[in-house]
This record gives structure tokens, sequence and C-alpha cells, in this order.
């Protein structure tokens, strides 16, 4: 299957930010998702994500994020257009049982971190809006506060604590629970 092909198998709209793109995800990306989800430190910060990273894992989550059936969509953090990485991080856009709802979640590369990419993909997604939402949820650790401004910088307001179970942890993990109204 040509890159081309992979890109309109996926149907999600490419976002454009000032210093990258939010582009669907492509089976090459495979190789560097798993290079950054592989460390420990952004495995933590994640409900999904195994450590250590089980063989095959990446592939997985590429192929279930591809799919034409899928409830979440996930585009990767772009700016080879740029000069920059091809894969910086991922964010993604899960519908809610409601269908006039939507979760957003997103982690950025260890290298990437304190730049500012993660406000900025927030803010695009927030504008594209992709699924026509009234709202958008986000939840977060309450041990990643970096997380948590990001959050609040793109209009997001806590709305209370909750808990869930991280993987690489083992455990379940207090978050603080945002929602943005999309007036």
């Amino acid at each position: 299957m040509s890159l081309a092909e992979d890109d309109q198998l996926t149907a999600q709209p490419v976002i454009e930010t000032p210093r990258f793109l939010l582009r669907p995800l492509r089976r090459s990306d495979a190789g560097l998702i798993a290079h950054y989800t592989s460390e420990l430190r952004l495995a933590r910060m994640t409900t999904s994500i195994p450590h250590p990273l089980p063989p095959g894992a990446t592939e997985a989550f590429i192929t279930r994020a591809t799919e034409s059936n899928r409830v979440e969509d996930v585009w990767a953090m772009d700016a080879s257009e740029q000069g920059g990485a091809e894969v910086m991080g991922l964010i993604s856009l899960e519908r809610l049982t409601d269908g006039n709802q939507a979760e957003i979640g997103y982690w950025v590369a260890p290298p990437f971190w304190n730049t500012g990419h993660a406000s900025e993909a927030v803010r695009a997604m927030v504008q594209a809006n992709p699924f026509g939402s009234a709202t958008m949820f986000a939840s977060v650790f309450q041990d990643n506060a970096a997380s948590a401004r990001v959050l609040t910088n793109c209009g997001f307001e806590y709305i209370g604590d909750a808990e869930a179970f991280s993987v690489a942890r083992n455990s379940a993990v207090p978050t603080w629970t945002y929602l943005r109204r999309m007036d």
C-alpha cells in the first residue's frame, strides 16, 4: 500500500499549525513511535502505553488507529516540511458514547518537552474540532502538572478529580479532569 493510499484509508483531515502538521498515522511512523514510547518517563504519564514496550505493540496500535471502524482518530505531530522531526508526538480524539462529545489525549516525545508543541497541537485540534463536538474532555495524572497547564492554556476548565489505571505503573493513579465547551 502506498503512503497516499494509507492516508486516504484513515479519512482524517490534516490540520496545520504554525510549526507542524497534525496528520494521520502512517505505518512508517512505527519506528519513531516505538523509540519514544519505550521511554519510561513518557509511558508513566499515559494510561495505555506499557513499559517495557512489548514487541509488535506499536504496529498493533497503528493498525487499530487506521481501521475504518475505529472510535479514536490519531494524528502525528509532523514538522518534516519545516525541516524538523517527522514524529514529535501524537494527539488523539475519541468519540464518546454521547456523539456530541469527544476526549482528547496527547503525548509529546521527551526531546520536545517544554517547547509548546503540546499546547500548539491541542489548540489546533480544538479549533479544527473534526468531530463537530459540543464538548471535549481530557484528563491528566495529578503528577503531570505540565500537561494540566497545556489544557488550561487551551481553554479547558477543571471539573474534578478521578483516577485512571496506568499500564506502565500497573496501578490506579489520581487524575484531574477537564472540559472545554466548543461554543
